[in-house]
């Protein structure tokens, strides 16, 4: 099983085009078994394409440039979770290339609405692998001591909406080195660190100094994770798309996870 995660900084990036291809090669190139990808937007004036999904949706080009490559086997899932940069649908998506049996989407806030750009939304798919279920949720999380949308209450309403086996990837505001916050508070939840537990790993952070979200921040931090409550053996983990291992696509770096379950 190899997994992928990244908070994209959708349409607020330099080049984006040609880097939602960059991203499409190396989707295609290592051939994950999943994608979770965080700040996936639509312009808001855009037409739509289908459903809700609008013809400039980062996941929808994404999937295109996929196809054009000759991966035509992933789904792709999305949903707004709220306004970005004013005119801007910002969500969260979930790409895989396994028969999906469900999906669904849920907020993990108390505020539900899209005028709210503290509303937080889940994007989970149910998925067989070899015959047996496995749970993927796309996370992107607030931050820890925010009194408006309080972070424990976020993972309790998350915990309280995920079923077993689960794997939960994305962008948690959670830094690893911080005691007695948010990493910690999951881990506590009965959920191991994919990194931490691979027998091979390289990389340590996934932002470097002040990013959106964490202006003040002056510090590399690990705060997109790759978590699971699954009996797994960790073979390796790797920081990507830091310009070491692939060339810096969005403000956030993106991790990647080998694994196979027992």
């Amino acid at each position: 099983m190899k997994l992928l995660t990244i908070n994209v900084h959708a349409w607020q990036e330099d080049d984006q085009r040609q880097k939602i291809k960059k991203l499409a090669e190396v989707i295609h190139a290592n051939r994950y078994d999943a994608v979770a990808l965080q700040e996936v937007s639509q312009h808001m004036d855009s037409p739509f394409a289908y459903n809700t999904i609008r013809t400039d949706n980062y996941g929808l080009l994404l999937i295109q440039d996929l196809h054009a490559l000759g991966s035509i086997d992933y789904e792709f899932h999305w949903d707004i979770s709220h306004l970005g940069f004013e005119v801007y649908e910002e969500g969260i998506a979930l790409l895989t290339r396994h028969p999906v049996k469900e999906v669904e989407t849920f907020y993990i806030t108390s505020s539900e609405s899209v005028d709210f750009w503290k509303s937080r939304k889940i994007v989970g798919a149910a998925i067989s692998l070899n015959g047996s279920p496995l749970f993927l949720y796309s996370c992107h999380l607030g931050w820890w001591g925010d009194e408006e949308e309080p972070y424990d209450e976020q993972i309790d309403r998350l915990m309280n909406r995920i079923n077993t086996p689960s794997v939960l990837l994305g962008d948690f505001n959670a830094a690893d080195h911080i005691p007695d916050e948010g990493y910690n508070y999951i881990l506590s939840k009965g959920f191991t660190d994919t990194h931490q537990k691979a027998k091979k790993k390289s990389g340590n952070r996934t932002i470097k100094g002040k990013i959106a979200g964490w202006e003040d921040n002056q510090e590399d931090l690990k705060i997109d994770h790759i978590f699971t409550n699954d009996q797994v053996n960790v073979l390796s983990s790797s920081v990507i798309f830091d310009g070491e291992n692939e060339p810096v696509i969005s403000d956030h770096f993106g991790l990647e996870v080998e694994f196979e379950r027992k």
